[in-house]
């Protein structure tokens, strides 16, 4: 099989010509933690100020995380592995994706800088605002937020953390195989839901390739 990477060594390649725009390409695994948890506490209060019972913000947060696992599956097989056919096309891949299946190891390029997460979230939140309401938007986009942080620890846990934690293994063997066996498959990271039902299981597809 192809070599599908540069280098598994933890080292961060420039990206960037601007300095300034290099320097916030690269974030420490708890940066995302400390710019939206208190976006997440922010909006939980808001939702409490504007009324939401108790009940609703429950219900809402949790179908909010629920809603950001098939978000990552889309972001993730759609948006990061689009494949484009011009030169500006495949720049932006590689920054926004592509650097990381290059080096996956690199520590400081695995969770989102705010520079990238901020504009995608404002989009979310604008939809779920249109969607929602402006009182019941706020523990949804809570929950969401909640969701995407799960989602960035895991990722920089199954990249760089030694753990024993079963669910943990478990995820980061289907990780494993989506960066070194086959990308387009595989592409929940936080949860294999979404890669059960659209089928894109490493497995499911192994087995098709064989009945066919």
């Amino acid at each position: 099989m192809a070599k599908n990477y540069v280098s598994l060594k933890d080292e961060s390649v420039r990206i960037f010509k601007n300095p300034i725009l290099d320097l916030f390409s690269r974030v420490h695994w708890s940066t995302p933690l400390i710019f939206w948890v208190p976006v997440v506490i922010v909006s939980l209060y808001k939702g409490f100020t504007s009324g939401v019972s108790l009940l609703y913000t429950i219900l809402l947060f949790i179908g909010a995380l629920g809603f950001w696992t098939l978000a990552e599956y889309i972001l993730h097989r759609y948006i990061f592995h689009f494949h484009p056919t011009t030169a500006l096309g495949k720049r932006i891949s590689f920054l926004t994706h592509g650097v990381h299946h290059d080096y996956p190891n690199d520590s400081k390029r695995l969770v989102m800088p705010p520079l990238l997460g901020a504009p995608l979230a404002a989009i979310f939140y604008l939809a779920f605002y249109y969607v929602l309401g402006e009182r019941y938007v706020y523990p949804f986009f809570a929950g969401f937020i909640t969701g995407y942080l799960i989602y960035d620890m895991m990722h920089y846990a199954i990249h760089h953390a030694k753990s024993s934690n079963s669910f943990l293994q478990e995820m980061k063997t289907h990780h494993m195989v989506h960066h070194f066996n086959d990308s387009e498959s595989g592409f929940g990271v936080s949860s294999k839901l979404w890669d059960i039902v659209f089928r894109t299981l490493f497995v499911a597809k192994s087995k098709e390739k064989v009945t066919n």
